[in-house]
């Protein structure tokens, strides 16, 4: 049975100013939580430092051994009395992520629902094998393989979806034996920090073992070199990326790179156009669009492209805009003036080089409304860029191959799709595209703890995020033998 809810899980007179190693600290800078609907101010939250992360990191180091030897049983309870917690709370937590990020609360109870997968297919990871007997040489010695935690684990989380983007790491890493430190995005720091600080708080972590400081680049950079970490698992731009796969090559560490995406849908002329324009409108505006997997290119065959725009742009035309706490709507703000500005620009420019406004291209505040751009051509910003907004972009292809070669011809390869009338014909096209995960008959945006979560290119290292791959992610191989009697040589 669940526990009964907190008074406040999340009240901030636990968090305001402080940062988290096990206790609550007061913290050497402040930052401002702000609600991107209204601009009001939700609380403060502690700023840390670069000396500060790196001090983390080292008393992550002293607590690491003793969790990594505890039994699974243990772990596994951890696990478990977490996902009770965050359950418990729900309501609490989804009203936060709505104020906090700006999603509306369907948006929200997905998170939380995501969240909770990655707790529990965490625990059942325990259940696995973490070893292989291997064949020897000698039939008195034992040769054999086992995973071992990696040691100290650094996440850097962005804003978008913070909670799903945090626990995705904390929690494997976590239940495999790690200790973690984890830095939100400045700009949620209560979903993407705070709220896993509480909970693993309450399911009783040891001290030591989950640390969380808020903070900008220097403290992210911090995470990355500081000699204690072993892995970084970092989600977020390609451009930022590169800079954290550089910092951690440099110091010869593992890094799990999950970035940037610039998906294609692709609409075949036999698609069911109702179907294919639904798909394409939840995979574009969704979360106003600040999602990594968004459906950022909409490349459709010359034969259907006509239909496929009148109904694409009337089902922007009936989305609500406007607070998502206050009001009954599908697209709330953007996360703020720098996004809006970024968004805008590229739409102007893309329209300045060919492209046809459709609908949209208007925003009151931070709420930029739905829009659809039609004639996009290959060189638009549009085309080559990751929007992060509610634009839907259409690109028009001649026959299949020109599809497939317009869907590659970005560096990207995160996610795609294809809709079509034909089973067999959707599969030969995903097949040929450069992209980590590709869905016949559906839209980008798809995600689930148990998938191996990650993609190609641009979008990533070729590291994968899930219940199926964590075991790689979070551990490392170490053969040994072992023989009753020691080996003699001739030296």
């Amino acid at each position: 049975m669940a526990p009964a809810p907190s008074a406040k899980l999340l009240d901030p007179k636990v968090w305001e100013r402080r940062y988290f190693d096990g206790a609550w600290k007061p913290a050497p800078a402040a930052l401002n939580v702000r609600e991107p609907a209204t601009g009001e101010s939700l609380g403060t939250a502690g700023g840390g430092t670069a000396e500060l992360a790196a001090e983390l990191t080292n008393r992550a180091a002293e607590a690491q051994p003793k969790w990594g030897e505890a039994t699974a049983e243990e772990r596994a309870r951890i696990m478990r009395d977490a996902a009770r917690i965050l359950e418990a709370n729900a309501p609490e937590i989804a009203e936060w992520i709505i104020r906090e990020t700006g999603g509306v609360g369907p948006k929200a109870d997905y998170e939380i629902a995501i969240a909770l997968g990655e707790l529990r297919h965490s625990e059942a990871l325990l259940t696995q094998p973490i070893g292989q007997i291997l064949p020897s040489p000698d039939p008195e010695r034992m040769s054999l393989a086992r995973r071992v935690p990696v040691g100290v684990v650094s996440v850097i989380t962005p804003w978008n979806v913070p909670l799903v983007l945090a626990m995705r790491s904390v929690a494997p890493a976590l239940a495999l034996g790690n200790a973690v430190v984890l830095k939100p995005d400045p700009q949620t720091p209560v979903c993407g920090g705070y709220l896993l600080a509480r909970i693993f708080e309450e399911a009783g972590l040891p001290a030591g073992l989950l640390s969380v400081v808020p903070g900008g680049a220097e403290v992210g950079e911090a995470l990355v070199t500081a000699s204690a970490v072993r892995l970084v698992t970092f989600t977020g731009s390609s451009a930022v990326g590169r800079r954290v796969g550089e910092l951690a090559g440099r110091e010869l560490k593992k890094v799990s790179l999950e970035l940037g995406g610039n998906s294609p849908m692709i609409v075949l002329d036999d698609a069911d156009l109702d179907a294919a324009s639904s798909a394409g409108a939840w995979g574009s505006f969704l979360h106003q669009g600040q999602v990594c997997m968004a459906t950022s290119r909409h490349i459709v065959l010359r034969k259907a492209a006509g239909a496929y725009i009148e109904k694409l742009a009337a089902r922007a035309n009936a989305l609500p805009v406007g607070d998502p706490f206050r009001e009954h709507v599908a697209i709330g703000p953007l996360i703020n003036e720098k996004q809006l500005n970024r968004v805008d620009g590229i739409v102007k420019d893309s329209i300045a080089a060919g492209a046809r406004l459709v609908t949209g291209g208007e925003h009151r505040a931070l709420f930029y409304k739905p829009t659809v751009l039609a004639e996009v051509g290959v060189e638009t910003r549009a085309f080559q860029e990751e929007i992060f907004g509610p634009v839907a972009p259409v690109t028009i292809a001649e026959d299949d191959d020109h599809a497939v070669a317009l869907a590659n011809a970005t560096g990207y390869g995160l996610a795609a799709a294809v809709q079509t009338g034909s089973e067999g014909r959707g599969f030969r096209i995903a097949r040929r595209l450069r992209a980590g995960m590709v869905h016949v008959n559906d839209q980008t945006v798809n995600d689930h703890p148990g998938i191996p979560m990650g993609g190609m290119g641009q979008s990533g290292n070729g590291t994968r995020f899930g219940s199926t791959t964590n075991l790689d992610e979070f551990t490392e191989w170490q053969w040994m033998t072992l023989g009753a009697s020691p080996v003699r040589y001739p030296f």
